[in-house]
């Protein structure tokens, strides 16, 4: 610092110690007018009643109600002096009232919006219920969820993301599989994924004579890369009922289980009806329609942080070739990072989803 900065600060001393510092401020440039403060606090009071209805609110409505609360306190102020002070609500403002008060950027998709939340409070309660009554461990309770997945997608703003557009007559961005996922209560059982791709039998699997069961996935084939009803009672015979099976025995639990799925149309309904005599053991619940956002476990943060921690991976396994290697990244993106790839790295994601997170 200069010396004549450093000589104004005992000067102004006692403006200083009477500033009224917001949290997570540690730079004090000029002390911001009360007036601003009192906005701050009506401001979030609005933004949490917005919230405990469960409406939508941007960026843009929120610096409208900024200006709203702004003009309506230098109205029912008397003698509040704004002649050396312009409130403008600018997207400055906004980011610093943001970084302060803490509210962040929630995407609301638009199922979301029109979710039966009276609905949903009544599946809980008849769902607490059955478990009770059934006598069900966290450790029997299941929910099974689909997921796209562009597996060579990067995040936007990235240098990759810039080279890849450059790539001739290839369009890695939109090559996409479809994972089915699923996972116990206690969250300490996640059983082996789901994965349908458009290809049955791509060249990276010939060339090293892949063997699709020995995969860590189950892989099926379909043109759209969809789960359909087909695969995912396979799934169940071949993957699901087995694998749960052997996870009780070595719990020593009951053989039972309950499985929670949404209303998907991969999701047939009555199917534990059509099950093979060994596999009786499973009952399944339904979601009710339109609560799915509210009661899906597998999208509480299950399904996202699988996703970051895919991408991760992904980051770290283009700079390791990238770096120990005489590739550039246009040569591995185009000819060296393939569909064996994206399956370990599933995988890998898979298991970094962590006990806490899944419980």
């Amino acid at each position: 610092m200069a010396k004549s900065t450093i000589s104004t600060i005992p000067k102004n001393k006692e403006t200083i110690k009477r500033a009224n510092v917001a949290k997570g401020v540690i730079t004090l440039t000029k002390q911001i007018p009360q007036i601003l403060e009192e906005v701050k606090k009506l401001l979030l009071i609005f933004i949490n009643e917005k919230q405990l209805r469960g409406d939508s609110i941007s960026e843009t409505f929120i610096c409208e109600k900024a200006l709203e609360i702004y003009d309506d306190l230098v109205k029912k102020t008397p003698g509040t002096s704004t002649s050396a002070f312009v409130f403008k609500a600018s997207r400055g403002w906004f980011e610093n009232f943001k970084n302060r008060s803490g509210i962040h950027n929630v995407v609301r998709h638009g199922e979301g919006a029109s979710s039966d939340k009276e609905g949903a409070e009544k599946f809980v309660a008849k769902f607490s219920e059955l478990m009770m009554k059934e006598g069900y461990a966290l450790q029997q309770v299941f929910n099974a969820d689909e997921t796209g997945l562009f597996w060579k997608k990067m995040p936007k703003r990235t240098y990759i993301t810039k080279e890849e557009k450059a790539l001739p007559r290839h369009k890695p961005m939109k090559d996409r599989l479809t994972l089915l996922l699923c996972g116990n209560a206690s969250g300490d059982f996640k059983v082996k994924p789901l994965l349908v791709y458009h290809s049955d039998n791509p060249r990276v699997f010939k060339r090293n004579n892949i063997m699709k069961s020995k995969l860590p996935i189950m892989w099926r084939v379909n043109s759209k890369a969809w789960v359909t009803r087909q695969f995912f009672v396979e799934w169940v015979h071949e993957v699901f009922a087995p694998s749960v099976k052997e996870y009780l025995q070595e719990k020593n639990l009951p053989i039972k289980c309950l499985i929670l799925l949404d209303n998907a149309p991969a999701h047939p309904p009555g199917f534990e009806e059509n099950l093979v005599e060994e596999f009786d053991f499973i009952r399944v619940q339904y979601l009710p329609p339109n609560t799915t956002p509210l009661l899906q476990p597998m999208d509480q943060q299950v399904i996202s942080n699988f996703k970051k921690s895919y991408t991760k991976s992904l980051f770290r396994k283009c700079f390791e070739v990238t770096n120990d290697t005489r590739l550039t990244f246009k040569e591995f993106w185009k000819n060296h990072f393939h569909i064996l790839n994206c399956i370990h790295l599933i995988d890998n994601a898979w298991n970094q989803v962590t006990y806490r997170i899944m419980n």
